[in-house]
């Protein structure tokens, strides 16, 4: 059952749910600015997944890609949904006001790459070999040399 419910979305909840709960500390909302990532986070979640989909290869963790997808949001990334995440849960804790939170969130990216993403790149690694490799030089992790 627990294997079942460790997914990034699971992750993703729990962070958000830490910096709704921290926000009752101290509350000091940027809400335009909380907005802004919120709605920039799904915009690259959605371009990210329709990319996947269109490449016919899997967006869901653990499993085995069949393409390398290089371009798009993957020319600023190497895991743009990962990033989206990120993004969603920066603009949620400064809509919030929750300043207490902001450490959840280098928290969960930490997260998210230990239980996620360097599995992934291994896969990528294993899979796509040279080309991948090329990608990973030229592409941050997260957003440019990050």
């Amino acid at each position: 059952m627990l294997r079942q419910i460790d997914i990034p979305p699971f992750w993703l909840g729990l962070a958000l749910l830490a910096g709704w709960g921290l926000s009752f500390l101290l509350a000091v909302p940027f809400v335009a600015a909380g907005v802004l990532l919120i709605g920039l986070g799904g915009v690259v979640m959605l371009g990210a997944v329709a990319q996947m989909v269109l490449a016919r290869t899997t967006f869901i963790p653990r499993r085995n890609p069949t393409a390398l997808v290089t371009g798009g949001f993957f020319a600023i990334s190497r895991n743009p949904i990962y990033l989206a995440d990120a993004l969603i849960l920066t603009g949620a804790i400064l809509f919030w006001g929750a300043l207490f939170a902001l450490p959840v969130i280098p928290a969960f990216m930490s997260l998210i790459t230990q239980r996620y993403i360097l599995d992934e790149e291994n896969r990528l690694q294993a899979g796509f070999g040279a080309e991948y490799s090329t990608w990973a030089a030229r592409t941050g992790r997260w957003i440019g040399p990050l």
